[in-house]
């Protein structure tokens, strides 16, 4: 369910309300709002409008922030996201597209009716692109369009699009897909795409492509929610049914993190992005609320028959305006990029990730470094970076070699201690003659891929230690070292035994 939070209240008061507010406003650049002095003086008599203004802090990147994080925004807004008047007019004569489709959102977000908006925008427009709709909504954004018609516009989409009824629209959202995939066949080999649909529906039609994938996730789903409210129609139960819908986590998590910051950060498509992300995270949430409820009485049926209806609806938003704005926008690497990250992504909604072979034959990049920096495949960090990384890291470090020499062991208090005098030394040299034994076999083990961790417990001045050897091996198994880890194990016995 989504949070109220009233702009016009004072900090202090919706912190008290929303405690993990306060460390979403520390991260935005109110700092002072951890410190207990502040939240209980001034806090008590700012509201985040004000502050935004005296910290110079982005009132839009605060509110886009928020909407993220799952809050419905209301209350006095600065005059920054505040929207002029909505415009109920006809568009002018001669405007351009933008303008003419700015005019038809506002109409909208002014209340009035969609069929006449939509009667208007037939005449006007045989056809448009989704990022036709994506630029004249990102428009409204930035000239100030209200918080609560922002979280809206997702659902803008669908009404400039097609028919009258949701069945209808659905209906012909799926002929033309199926139809595009026809013609994509045909044009694939040669790459000469007709539009937008066209090229999303080439790379859907590619076997292992991520949009493949996320299509056959959204087939799976679509034929779940009909049984879905089939069976609640007929009073019956679907309980499995439902654990099954929720498996559109992953399917969101997938676009929230490789599809969504590709298209704000590189493309600057990022209204439409924030919009849907944040309906995502509503459908996801509502979907887990209503799982774990024991009432099934009637408002838990219409909350159930809302959910669905609205992953119903993002299925469609997908399909004809997120896939065809990526395809038309991402690279080629960029979707080699995809496919790989996916890979650590779960199964869901029934479908088997497939190997896409033309992304398989492809190298992984080796990040871009500056002057002076560590290159590895996760990325590129200065000397600095990675000894204070290694430092931070609440663990104690050892790294022993092929050859059994001590390379590194990471700084600060340690209680297994590790002098620096003995780096470069042999390994055994470093334990007592009754341990030797114990430590030569496992490295032996590792050596020779009989096995890959060794977790030793033990008490240590009243506290309970892990201790893991783990053999450290490249991408092809050859044995590296071993990697020595002591980790305090104090905060887990008071997690789980309630100490």
């Amino acid at each position: 369910m989504m949070k109220e939070l009233d702009l016009s209240r004072s900090v202090f008061e919706l912190v008290k309300d929303h405690p993990e507010l306060q460390e979403i406003l520390a991260e935005l650049g109110f700092s002072e709002i951890k410190k207990p002095a502040m939240l209980n003086s001034v806090a008590k008599v700012m509201t985040i409008p004000k502050g935004a203004k005296m910290k110079g802090i982005s009132m839009e990147k605060i509110v886009m922030t928020l909407i993220q994080k799952g809050f419905t925004l209301s209350g006095a807004m600065p005059a920054s996201v505040n929207a002029p008047e909505a415009q109920a007019a006809a568009p002018a004569q001669g405007s351009s597209r933008t303008e003419q489709l700015k005019a038809y959102l506002r109409r909208l977000g002014a209340g009035e009716d969609l069929e006449s908006v939509r009667a208007d925008f037939v005449k006007a427009f045989g056809d448009v692109e989704a990022s036709e709709i994506m630029k004249a909504e990102q428009e409204l954004m930035r000239e100030g369009t209200p918080i609560t018609e922002v979280q809206k516009l997702c659902d803008v989409h669908s009404a400039l699009f097609h028919g009258a009824t949701r069945e209808e629209k659905l209906a012909n959202a799926e002929k033309e897909v199926m139809a595009s995939v026809q013609r994509a066949k045909e044009l694939a080999a040669k790459k000469d795409y007709g539009s937008k649909k066209e090229l999303a529906a080439a790379l859907i039609a590619v076997p292992g492509h991520p949009l493949h994938t996320l299509t056959r996730e959204n087939e799976n789903l679509e034929v779940w929610l009909q049984q879905a409210k089939e069976k609640l129609a007929a009073g019956e139960d679907f309980g499995e049914l439902l654990g099954k819908i929720r498996g559109l986590s992953v399917h969101y998590a997938k676009k929230g993190d490789l599809l969504y910051p590709l298209l704000k950060v590189r493309y600057e498509v990022s209204g439409p992005s924030d919009v849907m992300w944040t309906v995502d995270d509503e459908i996801r949430d509502e979907l887990g609320a209503l799982a774990k409820s024991n009432g099934h009485d009637a408002v838990w049926t219409e909350r159930v028959q809302a959910v669905l209806k609205r992953a119903e609806e993002m299925i469609y938003k997908e399909q004809n305006i997120l896939f065809p704005i990526c395809a038309v926008n991402f690279s080629e690497d960029e979707w080699y990029g995809i496919y790989r990250d996916a890979k650590d992504y779960a199964d869901c909604l029934g479908v088997e990730g497939e190997r896409w072979e033309e992304a398989e034959k492809q190298s992984v990049p080796a990040p871009r470094p500056v002057e002076g920096e560590i290159v590895m495949p996760g990325g590129h960090m200065t000397v600095e970076q990675l000894t204070a990384l290694l430092n931070t890291i609440p663990l104690e470090l050892t790294f022993v070699d092929a050859d059994n020499i001590n390379r590194f062991f990471n700084e600060g208090p340690k209680v297994f201690k590790r002098p620096g005098m003995a780096i470069d030394r042999e390994v055994f040299s470093c334990h007592p003659p009754k341990i030797e034994p114990m430590v030569r076999a496992i490295i032996d083990d590792f050596r020779n891929d009989r096995r890959d961790s060794v977790p030793v417990w033990m008490e240590k001045n009243g506290r309970t230690f892990l201790v893991t050897y783990m053999a450290v091996r490249d991408r092809e198994r050859r044995y590296l070292g071993t990697v020595e880890v002591v980790q305090d194990m104090e905060f887990a016995k008071a997690h789980f035994c309630g100490r």
